[in-house]
């Protein structure tokens, strides 16, 4: 049974630092790109990045570059989401996604969103 369980949300103000975990389960995590998702209530969810599967490749959303970096640890079958510099405007709810039919290029990475999802972790920066 495949389980994806997000951990490390809460609430930061506005500068501050989080890491978000992942744990995998159920599938074989070290041949899956691994994305983040994030979604704020009444909007479309939103692509924050990718990892490939053997880590040496990273895509991320414009508003985050530079902020947030994607790990991955193959042996442990998780996935972390390191966001610094927190601001209001990244509050949401965030989703680890093992990603299903996604696509590289130029190591820029085209996400379907299909696949295995967790339950997501809630993340709110205030001001």
């Amino acid at each position: 049974q495949v389980h994806l369980a997000e951990s490390g949300g809460g609430l930061v103000q506005a500068g501050d630092s989080l890491r978000l975990s992942c744990a995998a389960s159920g599938f074989t995590f070290n041949t899956r790109t691994m994305t983040w998702f994030r979604q704020v209530p009444g909007k479309e969810r939103e692509f924050v990045g990718a990892i490939s599967w053997t880590g040496v490749m990273t895509d991320y959303v414009d508003s985050v570059k530079g902020r947030f970096t994607i790990s991955r640890d193959n042996a442990k079958n998780t996935v972390y989401l390191q966001m610094n510099n927190l601001k209001p405007e990244d509050t949401a709810v965030y989703y680890c996604v093992a990603d299903e039919g996604g696509t590289w290029y130029l190591n820029k990475y085209r996400p379907r969103g299909d696949g295995y999802w967790g339950q997501g972790t809630q993340v709110t920066v205030s001001s």
